[in-house]
């Protein structure tokens, strides 16, 4: 059975679309049967970031309501023969029920070795979606204080998820500051209660790549790749 992991954070701006993108890439790449699924309903980015804008024509909706077999909704990447997405609606006309999602994921976990859930920023219906059925949680935050905050916050509210199974991420940290940080990273560490999974350092290519929908294509040196190829290996036990 594959492992369902949710993305999430309290606040936007942390780069969690991103995260969600190369972590996915690097978990593909290591030869995982990977799935990217959008659960941000409206504002839905991660076919950019995986530069399949054209290619998502069904979205987890289309499933959930039997418009589609998950075969047919999950896309793969051109690039990347272990690497899917599968999207978000536009809009919802409908509430999707937490017992729906949570079929759709029971079917996830039964064709794919992962999935990366890259939840709507906040505590709303995506966030409630994206974390009701998901094996683990990702919490991504920056040093921003008002971002450690909404992250604490947001732990508060995965306080049913079992020890081992909540992870802190620090993304968009500079590299020049990062030394100058640290004591700010084991404060958050301490406030959110969490064991970190991961030290992003800022990356200029990722804003770049996105914009031109092309995150698969810049290079493989990137910091902040190599950041997330390492979360990649913690995530499946490889490396600590």
């Amino acid at each position: 059975m594959g492992q369902v992991i949710a993305v999430v954070s309290g606040k936007g701006g942390t780069g969690k679309t991103s995260f969600t993108a190369l972590v996915g890439s690097a978990l593909a790449e290591m030869g995982h049967r990977t799935l990217c699924l959008d659960c941000d309903v409206g504002l839905r980015n991660l076919d950019l970031a995986l530069g399949m804008s054209d290619s998502a024509l069904m979205d987890f909706t289309d499933v959930i309501a039997g418009r589609a077999t998950l075969e047919q909704a999950a896309v793969r990447h051109p690039y990347g023969c272990r690497l899917y997405l599968l999207t978000a609606p536009i809009g919802l006309h409908e509430d999707i029920r937490t017992s729906e999602m949570k079929g759709l994921l029971d079917e996830v976990r039964s064709r794919f070795d992962y999935c990366l859930i890259d939840s709507g920023a906040g505590l709303g219906d995506a966030f409630r979606l994206a974390t009701c059925a998901a094996d683990r949680a990702v919490v991504v935050a920056t040093t921003d204080p008002t971002s450690l905050r909404d992250a604490q916050r947001t732990v508060m509210e995965l306080r049913d998820y079992p020890n081992g199974r909540l992870h802190l991420v620090i993304n968009r940290v500079r590299r020049k500051l990062l030394k100058a940080l640290s004591s700010n990273i084991d404060d958050a560490i301490d406030a959110a209660g969490l064991p970190l999974l991961g030290v992003i350092p800022e990356d200029e290519g990722i804003p770049i790549a996105l914009g031109r929908s092309a995150l698969t294509v810049f290079s493989r040196e990137s910091s902040a790749e190599i950041a997330c190829r390492n979360i990649a290996r913690r995530l499946t036990g490889a490396c600590r």
